[in-house]
């Protein structure tokens, strides 16, 4: 598959699994080649938000995931969180683009630190350094100052602050709605077409007759 279309996804343990959820059923569906990286905090906030159980392993996360979008082991790869010789942890090897949505605020504190405890923080780390494109959905309100110091480093690192901050101005009926707007800007900045949410100034599309 082409570089141009590979992409690590990884999601933490702040609140937004419906966000992570349907990001990455538009990446798969635009034949986005995602490297998944889930941290066990985020497996409990999908139980409590989605009541959705995921299997312990990475192994049987991929699995479930294929199974529920209907895709191939080659487009949906899953690693653990100590699997160091996977891709996402080699400059020389991980895709240039990288979203962790949601992001915990301990997340953004071990990346704007150097951490790179586990496999997710390395592999924002590698992000940054090989200067590829990391895309950050921190959902926490509200922020202190330590919060908004790492983003304000993080962003002069060339990383994308982009809050769980969904918009009202194309009248949402339903949670979904809200949903999909920060997930569209997510895929806007990720440069991918999407159609999921009608852009500011344009005239909803009408039937032709």
């Amino acid at each position: 598959m082409a570089t141009e279309q590979r992409i690590t996804l990884a999601i933490t343990g702040a609140s937004g699994a419906p966000y992570a959820l349907r990001l990455l059923e538009c990446l798969l569906a635009q034949q986005q080649q995602v490297s998944l990286l889930i941290s066990s905090a985020a497996r409990v906030v999908f139980a409590t938000e989605e009541q959705l159980k995921l299997p312990g392993s990475p192994e049987g996360i991929q699995t479930y995931f294929c199974e529920r979008f209907n895709v191939t082991p080659e487009q949906l790869r899953v690693y653990g969180k100590e699997e160091w010789f996977s891709p996402v942890a080699s400059g020389s090897a991980a895709p240039k683009r990288m979203v962790i949505c949601p992001c915990s605020t301990g997340t953004l504190s071990a990346i704007a630190t150097g951490a790179s405890d586990n496999l997710i923080e390395r592999a924002a780390d590698v992000v940054l350094k090989e200067r590829g494109q990391l895309i950050l959905v921190p959902r926490e309100m509200p922020l202190h100052a330590i919060h908004l110091e790492h983003m304000l480093n993080l962003s002069r690192l060339g990383a994308t602050i982009m809050p769980a901050a969904p918009g009202f101005y194309h009248e949402p009926k339903q949670i979904s709605d809200l949903v999909d707007f920060v997930v569209a800007r997510i895929l806007d900045h990720l440069g991918l077409d999407q159609n999921i949410m009608q852009r500011w100034g344009y005239e909803p599309t009408k039937p032709t007759s």
